[in-house]
């Protein structure tokens, strides 16, 4: 009850999945927005995002679900029970079943690994059984791929995703807000997110404010 309770304090859930792409400061970055926003937040992060984030960031994350939620609580200023984390095979977690609490999700970065896993539905982990199930509710999807040049094979599969009703948001940040340094230009990638999801913020000025 008192779960229930603490849970009713914050705004509907949003999935938060962190995969093995370069770009681990973008992820990381939408988790504090979104905490900053009010909303509770559902955390998985892969094997490989692990790794990414320890050669990427300075930031050391424990790979057991709860000793990750308490790590990301006191990185974003968190209030408890406000971030979750699953584990890469928990499926009782509520992402795995479309019965289970709505939830937008982003995958963010988004590997082209894991893109090719969500667009043919392999769901071979809670990530991929997540967005297939995001996918199958018709709820919101957005993939963030940070890779270059793109293939072939990774173009198909973004457009077979944009077919299914995912959003594909590159993380291409732009400069014509005159960034200073690599926080804007992550914080330009999380606004476009957080305008996807609906979700006022203030990290920058909308096109002709």
């Amino acid at each position: 009850m008192a779960e229930v309770r603490q849970a009713a304090r914050f705004h509907p859930p949003v999935t938060v999945a962190l995969t093995g792409a370069s770009g681990a400061q973008y992820g990381l970055r939408l988790i504090e927005a979104l905490v900053a926003a009010g909303h509770e937040v559902w955390v998985m992060i892969s094997k490989a995002a692990h790794l990414v984030i320890a050669t990427e960031t300075d930031v050391a994350l424990p790979a057991r679900p709860e000793r990750l939620a308490e790590a990301l609580i006191r990185r974003s200023g968190a209030r408890p029970g406000q971030v979750r984390c699953f584990g890469r095979e928990d499926w009782m977690a509520p992402v795995a079943s479309g019965s289970g609490a709505p939830s937008s999700m982003v995958i963010c970065p988004c590997s082209t690994g894991t893109l090719s896993a969500v667009a043919t539905g392999a769901s071979n982990n809670l990530i991929e059984r997540a967005a297939d199930v995001a996918l199958k509710e018709r709820r919101r999807l957005i993939l963030v791929p940070r890779e270059t040049p793109f293939s072939a094979i990774h173009l198909e599969h973004m457009l077979a995703l944009t077919r299914m009703g995912a959003v594909i948001l590159p993380a291409a940040p732009g400069f014509y807000h005159q960034p200073r340094s690599v926080e804007d230009l992550v914080d330009f990638i999380v606004a476009r997110i957080l305008n996807q999801l609906g979700i006022e913020h203030r990290l920058m000025p909308r096109w002709g404010e």
